[in-house]
């Protein structure tokens, strides 16, 4: 066995275990309430290089790309099209242009200041929305019931498909019109693909996938998998992030999977939230840079605020004749919370050399804080909605 097949085997083990003990920790600690993606996160930094130098995230960067790949696939796949159609949607867009515009004003003051040297990457930052990151906890918390689920989806997919949209044209590797042309291309191929199956439907192909999605063959995971590789590598090739690919896959298997949907659901779940997504996350923690952290700390908390004045605020002035005051509140901190295009956001930045490091550290610590806090808060007020409600004798929306 050669030394690098060693150690890439060593650091797997070492990020499983991490995983496989998170559950356990969130259990014990119950009262908490602390998101397992924070404690996987917080164990990547444990083990990484950082601080006890367990594992290297080199050796594990292909399978932490695929957790990514899967998290933006789920996120897609959640994304109803048909919502856009209606209020919520149209809402959910209004509300992430009026963030642009914040995003813009606050960046120019920080820039104009010497604080921010990186204008587009940090403003993209502050438009974002961990859409695939909160799936799990609103899951977890019977938050994605009711009336209240279109617009917690619609808000979540504008927050994190929009900037991916911009990352492609102003932050791709071949320019702005090749990113354009190459972001129109992605489309055309996502609309093709969704086209697939009815090309099929009722033939021979149809029926030996539908026989083979519960046998050992396992016909539909593996084309699902296939479909999100095979976007993946597409949208690499022509210089997007591969975020992009991951929710055009996702929003494409909607309409493209044969069988039993459900049962695909629960496949992909136990696929990605089982193993891949925790690596993904890990990962993450592991790359943390936490002597920029320390070294600069009020930039953290400053981007951390940031993301609830920008992103977080303006709901309460779009939203206020379509929800409810307290559902208001409760989406302010849904929608503020961020981190994997942060961690997209930071790359790019430090690669193109445009992104102070401190910033770049400062902004990934603050979409761990906000999945730390802003969640938390959000599911404090759900509960507290959801209390008033039984005593109040009313039925749950």
């Amino acid at each position: 066995m050669s030394s690098e097949l060693g150690l890439g085997l060593t650091s797997l083990f070492v990020v499983v275990l991490v995983a496989a003990l998170t559950p356990v920790l969130v259990g014990l600690f119950g009262r908490l309430r602390i998101p397992q993606v924070v404690v996987l996160i917080l164990g990547g930094v444990v083990i990484g290089p950082e601080v006890l130098d367990l594992a290297d995230p080199d050796s594990i960067s292909l399978l932490a790309n695929v957790g990514l790949g899967f998290l933006f696939l789920l996120a897609g796949y959640e994304l109803e099209l048909a919502v856009f159609r209606h209020r919520a949607g149209r809402l959910a867009v209004a509300g992430w242009l009026v963030t642009v515009a914040l995003a813009i004003a606050v960046v120019a003051a920080l820039a104009a200041l010497g604080a921010v040297r990186a204008f587009v990457p940090v403003a993209l930052g502050l438009t974002t929305t961990a859409l695939g990151t909160l799936l799990p906890i609103l899951r977890d918390n019977n938050m994605l019931g009711g009336s209240f689920r279109p617009y917690v989806l619609a808000a979540g997919a504008v927050g994190e498909f929009l900037p991916i949209v911009a990352i492609a044209i102003f932050l791709g590797s071949n320019g702005r019109f090749v990113g354009l042309v190459s972001l129109l291309a992605m489309g055309a191929l996502g609309l093709v693909l969704s086209l697939v199956p009815r090309l099929s439907r009722g033939g021979r192909i149809t029926r030996i996938l539908k026989e083979g999605e519960h046998a050992t063959s396992q016909t539909t995971l593996r084309w699902t998998v296939a479909l999100l590789l095979l976007l993946l590598v597409v949208a690499n090739d022509f210089g997007l992030d591969v975020v992009l690919g991951a929710f055009v896959a996702g929003v494409v298997l909607r309409r493209w999977a044969p069988g039993n949907v459900e049962t695909l659901e629960r496949k992909l779940d136990a696929v990605g939230y089982g193993f891949f997504i925790p690596i993904f996350f890990v990962s993450s923690g592991m790359g943390l840079d936490l002597q920029s952290i320390l070294d600069a700390p009020a930039r953290l908390f400053l981007f951390f605020l940031l993301l609830l004045v920008v992103r977080g605020l303006p709901t309460l002035l779009v939203y206020r004749t379509a929800l409810p005051r307290g559902r208001r509140f409760e989406l302010v901190f849904i929608v503020s919370t961020a981190l994997p295009l942060l961690v997209a956001l930071s790359e790019i930045g430090l690669e193109t050399g445009h992104m102070l490091p401190e910033n770049a550290a400062a902004l990934v610590g603050a979409g761990v804080l906000s999945v730390l806090v802003y969640p938390a808060i959000a599911v404090a007020i759900d509960r507290r909605l959801a209390r008033t409600r039984d005593e109040a004798g009313e039925p749950r929306p």
